[in-house]
C-alpha cells in the first residue's frame, strides 16, 4: 500500500530533511584522512542529539549504528568502525533522520583527501545519474521512467548500476512501498501521484554490477573489489515537479 502525505506529513518530513543536508555539510568538513567511520558515526549521533533528531536505523532490525559507513568496494551497509580512512579512500555515509516523527534519509560518498581524476569522475557521474533520475521524478511517470534515465546515462559513461538494493517509499517508517529500482524500462511500473515521497539512492560500480555479502550479514561489497558510490536524496512528488527534501544546496 503506497501512502501519499499529506501537508502536515511533508512539512515534518521537510525539517527532517534540512537537518539531515546539514549533518551531510558538516561531514564534508570532517572526513579527512586518519578520521575513522566510528568517529563520523559519534559525531552524527551526537549533532542529532543536539538537534532534538535520532538516527532512525539504529535498532532497525537490530543494526548498532547511527549511520552505514562503506569504504571503497563496500557497496551499503558498511559498519562505522575503528579503521582510519586513508588519502585516496572514498566513504558512503548513509543515515536516516527523524525529527518529531518526520523523516528523511540521504546518503553521499566523500572523496578523502586528494583523489585521481578517475575517481572525481566516478563520483561526477554518480551523483549526476541521481539527478538524471529525480527529473523524471514527475506525476504522471512511472518508475521505470527513473530507474531507465539512471541506466541509460550510467550505462553510457562506462559504469555499472547495482540491482541489488533500490530506493523506496518513505515515513511514517524507513522502508515503504514502492520499491524504487535504478535500471529499469520507460513507461513500466507503478505510476507516480502527488503526494508520494521516495528515496532515489541510485549505486553505481566500477566493475560488475553484482554484489556479495559480509559474514555480519549487512554490508554489500562488489563482487570484484572494484569501487562504488551512491548519492541518496529523499524527494516529494508535487505537481510543480519532484521537491527534494535532502538538498545540500539550498
Amino acid at each position: 500500500m503506497i501512502q501519499r502525505k499529506s501537508k502536515r506529513e511533508i512539512e515534518m518530513m521537510a525539517e527532517a530533511g534540512k537537518l539531515l543536508a546539514e549533518v551531510h555539510k558538516e561531514l564534508a568538513k570532517l572526513i579527512k584522512p586518519g578520521v575513522t567511520t566510528k568517529q563520523i558515526d559519534q559525531f552524527v549521533e551526537k549533532y542529532l542529539a543536539e538537534h532534538g533528531a535520532t538516527p532512525e536505523q539504529k535498532g532497525y532490525n537490530g543494526y548498532k549504528y547511527a549511520t552505514c559507513a562503506s569504504i571503497n568496494d563496500e557497496i551499503c551497509h558498511g559498519f562505522p568502525r575503528d579503521e582510519a580512512l586513508k588519502n585516496g579512500d572514498i566513504v558512503t555515509i548513509d543515515m536516516v533522520v527523524n525529527l518529531n516523527g518526520g523523516l528523511a534519509d540521504s546518503a553521499w560518498t566523500y572523496a578523502v583527501g586528494d583523489v585521481d581524476e578517475k575517481t572525481e569522475r566516478f563520483l561526477n557521474v554518480t551523483k549526476t545519474s541521481l539527478y538524471k533520475g529525480i527529473e523524471q521524478a514527475q506525476v504522471g511517470n512511472r518508475i521505470g521512467d527513473i530507474g531507465h534515465a539512471i541506466q541509460q546515462y550510467a550505462e553510457a559513461e562506462g559504469y555499472a548500476v547495482v540491482r541489488d538494493f533500490t530506493g523506496h517509499g518513505i515515513g511514517p517508517s524507513i522502508h515503504e512501498a514502492p520499491h524504487i529500482p535504478h535500471y529499469g524500462l520507460p513507461g513500466k511500473g507503478t505510476r507516480l501521484k502527488e503526494g508520494m515521497a521516495i528515496t532515489i539512492e541510485p549505486m553505481l560500480n566500477e566493475g560488475s554490477w553484482h554484489s556479495k555479502m559480509d559474514d555480519n550479514n549487512w554490508t554489500a561489497r562488489t563482487v570484484d573489489g572494484e569501487r562504488s558510490a551512491q548519492f541518496e536524496h529523499t524527494i516529494i512528488i508535487t505537481q510543480d515537479g519532484p521537491l527534494i527534501l535532502t538538498e545540500q544546496e539550498s
